[in-house]
């Protein structure tokens, strides 16, 4: 396959780029890979890949402004190792992970792994949530009779929350 750009060389460097659900793939010579910027693809990091997951750049010399008070971390030192620095960094740090954490885990509250007879009853709370996701969705669906069980249902469920 010859460069999309010059059209002289081999390509060698392919990239595939999804703007507004429209894939364009675009496959260039290492002469014009690098005259764009794509020089250096090969030797990117997994903590420079961290830090774009985090969004934020290691070398952007921002100001650090908050530490966390327990060990000492900022947000960068996080976003440069990938690793949260004690337990405290999740209260301190809070605003800036979660939409890394429930991109990367789909949630931000850890279940954890147990067997089935240690692990912790589901609260009146957490069905009441679960079940309000499942009426949005039959609503979406239109499937009205499901969503008025699942109403009722969940009326019930709250009854029993305000009388305990």
């Amino acid at each position: 396959m010859m460069c999309d750009n010059c059209g002289k060389n081999p390509a060698t460097t392919h990239l595939k780029t999804v703007v507004n659900g429209v894939v364009h793939e675009n496959h260039l010579c290492s002469y014009c890979a690098a005259n764009q910027g794509y020089g250096n693809i090969g030797k990117l990091s997994l903590t420079n890949m961290l830090a774009s997951m985090f969004g934020e750049s290691i070398s952007s010399g921002k100001p650090i402004s908050k530490r966390c008070e327990c060990c000492g971390a900022s947000f960068s030192d996080i976003a440069q190792s990938g690793r949260v620095g004690c337990s405290e960094c999740y209260n301190t740090f809070r605003q800036e992970l979660m939409p890394s954490l429930n991109r990367l885990h789909g949630k931000a509250v850890h279940i954890g792994n147990a067997p089935d007879e240690q692990k912790p009853e589901e609260t009146v709370q957490d069905k009441i949530k679960k079940l309000k996701a499942q009426l949005s969705d039959a609503i979406k669906a239109e499937e009205f009779e499901n969503a008025a069980k699942l109403r009722d249902e969940i009326r019930a469920l709250e009854g029993e929350e305000n009388n305990a």
